[in-house]
């Protein structure tokens, strides 16, 4: 319905950032920066977009606000990445997966604090990523993530405790 964005939010010129007509809102704290070709989509449900303090949005990345995402405070998110909590229903083969609607919310996605998010990386809904996570560039996550570990590959894999 609105979008509620602090006036130290840096948004290049190139952003778009939609208003919802499902009644959801976009939230963006203070100190924050969001680059040019960012998108922000309220599609796919009725989650709002929480975007915490200090945090940065690489070019070229969307967010679908579906089932919703928070974003915690000190994360990086690099180029190209999708942020997708929402799935399409597909059970009915006699008809259009575009007709069936969504599936039920696997919770959205969350965040944490001190993340960084490699270029082109994809989280799913119900993705929860630790405190202090680092994911590998082109990764995909589904799940939830311990904090302070460092994950790479399609899907996931943890590789490390930092």
């Amino acid at each position: 319905m609105a979008n509620h964005f602090h006036s130290s939010v840096f948004i290049g010129p190139w952003v778009e950032i939609e208003v919802s007509s499902r009644g959801s809102h976009t939230y963006i704290d203070e100190n924050s920066r969001i680059d040019n070709f960012v998108k922000i989509k309220h599609v796919g449900g009725s989650g709002d977009i929480r975007i915490g303090k200090h945090v940065y949005l690489n070019s070229g990345t969307v967010l679908y606000s579906g089932n919703g995402i928070t974003i915690g405070n000190d994360v990086l998110i690099g180029p190209n990445c999708s942020i997708v909590p929402t799935n399409h229903n597909f059970s009915e083969i006699d008809k259009p997966i575009r007709l069936q609607g969504f599936m039920p919310s696997r919770g959205g996605v969350v965040i944490n604090d001190n993340v960084w998010i490699g270029a082109g990386v994809t989280i799913l809904d119900g993705s929860v990523i630790g405190e202090g996570c680092i994911i590998g560039a082109n990764s995909l996550v589904r799940g939830v993530l311990e904090p302070y570990t460092i994950y790479a590959g399609n899907p996931v894999q943890r590789i490390k405790k930092r």
